[in-house]
């Protein structure tokens, strides 16, 4: 399957001076040509840093402005037009599954069929702990995680009315005993952010899960994270066509910088 180059949005809520200029950022995402726009699921904006070794929390976490995704997204829904909307991604452990599964058929009306429904066993664990949830353990919240995408299959399934389509549903991670499993026995959308050796490497075992699964990998659409259009270019080569670029907001609101080269380097491999 050959796929088209694609390019999303990654727009973080948390910190911005209020939610119009969220709001604001997520229209000027779709009207510079963002084929995605995405926002997280977080309760508080997880103040993180990156390092060799992937993703490190800061020592502190402190409360900033943030706003709740859902929510968002049913006025994402009314308020775009030609972009897909979702959540890179939903915490599976904030909501019965069942009910994520009408809250995304509901927003793929709003929308006219635009969303995308991405899932994750969830991993901050200040949003659990403020807010009531049982954080668990990696194992349990992998068990509900794998519980979890059973029922939303079956859920939207059966649904009435049906979803207008078969709503994509995104995985991120690259664990290979617990998550490349469920990529690729579930996953329309695989989003990684892997270096080319390691991306190989992982590739070669979503391939065979998805084998095991009865289903041809190449409905499996492989996303990473933007960096560098030299980089993007040996990703592509794998056959990575989906890329996302984080915005954060600062006081002043939202620099698109980063988008406009993503969508430059997009449009220049179509």
């Amino acid at each position: 399957m050959t796929r088209p180059v694609r390019a999303a949005a990654h727009i973080w809520p948390g910190g911005a001076p209020d939610y119009r200029t969220w709001r604001a950022a997520v229209l000027r995402a779709e009207e510079l040509g963002a084929d995605i726009v995405f926002g997280y699921d977080h309760f508080h904006k997880p103040a993180v840093r990156r390092t060799a070794n992937g993703i490190e929390l800061e020592p502190v976490q402190p409360d900033v402005p943030n706003f709740e995704a859902w929510t968002a997204l049913a006025s994402w829904a009314e308020i775009t037009t030609t972009a897909e909307i979702g959540v890179l991604v939903t915490g599976i452990g904030y909501r019965n599954p069942d009910l994520l599964a009408d809250m995304a058929r509901t927003v793929d009306y709003i929308s006219g069929g635009r969303l995308i429904l991405g899932v994750g066993a969830g991993w901050f664990e200040k949003d659990y702990a403020v807010y009531g949830y049982d954080y668990g353990t990696l194992r349990s919240r992998m068990d509900l995680f794998a519980e979890g995408l059973r029922r939303i299959e079956h859920r939207l399934a059966n649904l009435t009315p049906k979803p207008l389509r078969q709503i994509p549903i995104l995985i991120g991670g690259a664990g290979e005993r617990r998550t490349l499993p469920l990529v690729g026995r579930h996953a329309d959308i695989w989003h990684s952010g892997l270096d080319r050796e390691t991306f190989r490497r992982k590739n070669d075992i979503v391939k065979q899960h998805a084998a095991a699964a009865g289903r041809d990998d190449s409905v499996i659409e492989r996303a990473t994270n933007w960096t560098t259009a030299g980089q993007a270019d040996v990703l592509l080569a794998e056959g990575i066509t989906l890329h996302v670029t984080e915005l954060k907001p600062t006081d002043e609101g939202y620099d698109f910088t980063t988008l406009t080269g993503l969508l430059a380097w997009r449009d220049a491999n179509r």
